[in-house]
């Protein structure tokens, strides 16, 4: 009898303890059981080279030259004649959409002209090519032709700048590290001047002390573009023996090529 009352006592236990569980705790519980997961987050899109829209700027513009060299010829030039072959090594790596970007007008506006280009273009990638030159403190005079030049031997090399404003900031730091690598593979070296305190309001952070990335806030074309972008400085044309290897068709055809590997390099790993 006794051992028949403890069941009993027990069972309305049971039953009263479960009438008092919050209402729907079995239907969260149940829920819980059917609840589908959550949706992957989508794969990247794989680079596909001939739809790969890579917009390679020629830096300044015919009426806006950017540096003299030491033999008194225009950077523009230089530029236009590099850009253009990069422009078409790009076209024999595959990626068919790579576009020359030539610019004219003055300095600003040509800026944000370009800018608004390469944006309307909705570009993958932009990448403009410039030439190096040195401080106005930092020049010496000699005579070329005739004609009264300045120049800089002190300092030689390439530089690629991005900018922490570029939305793309991340990306772009890893296309200038991947073409710094390949530069650096040809034996090529980079600029170090831009950390010393005599380049004044030309000083940058060095962001890659290994292949010569530095940051460019202030820069137009590489802070307002919406695609991942990188600035080349392919060379001091103010250096009297680099400029003379700068117009080299042997200097060209190296920094192209690196650039080109550069370039298919992030777009297989984008």
């Amino acid at each position: 009898m006794g051992r028949s009352r403890s069941i009993i006592v027990g069972l309305v236990a049971s039953i009263l303890l479960s009438s008092l569980a919050p209402a729907g705790s079995g239907q969260a519980a149940a829920a819980r059981k059917i609840a589908k997961p959550r949706p992957k987050p989508p794969s990247p899109v794989k680079c596909e080279r001939p739809k790969f829209r890579v917009v390679v700027d020629v830096g300044h513009t015919p009426d806006s030259y950017g540096a003299l060299s030491a033999r008194n010829d225009p950077e523009f030039g230089f530029n236009f004649r590099l850009a253009t072959l990069i422009t078409a090594k790009l076209k024999t790596e595959g990626f068919a959409a790579a576009r020359l970007l030539v610019t004219d007008g003055k300095a600003r506006p040509s800026l944000f002209k370009r800018v608004g280009t390469a944006n309307d273009a909705r570009a993958d990638l932009f990448l403009s090519i410039h030439h190096d030159s040195v401080p106005d403190k930092l020049l010496e005079t000699w005579e070329f032709d005739g004609a009264s030049s300045y120049f800089s031997d002190r300092f030689s090399g390439h530089s690629l700048f991005v900018s922490r404003q570029n939305p793309h900031f991340a990306t772009s730091l890893m296309l200038a590290r991947m073409i710094g690598r390949r530069l650096k593979e040809q034996g090529l070296h980079y600029a170090s001047q831009y950390t010393l305190p005599m380049m004044g309001r030309y000083r940058r952070q060095l962001l890659d002390k290994d292949v010569g990335v530095y940051r460019y806030d202030g820069l137009v074309v590489l802070s307002r573009t919406r695609s991942s972008a990188v600035l080349l400085e392919a060379g001091s044309i103010i250096n009297r023996d680099e400029e003379m290897e700068m117009n080299s068709a042997e200097r060209q055809e190296l920094i192209a090529g690196a650039v080109a590997a550069g370039v298919g390099e992030f777009c297989e790993r984008r």
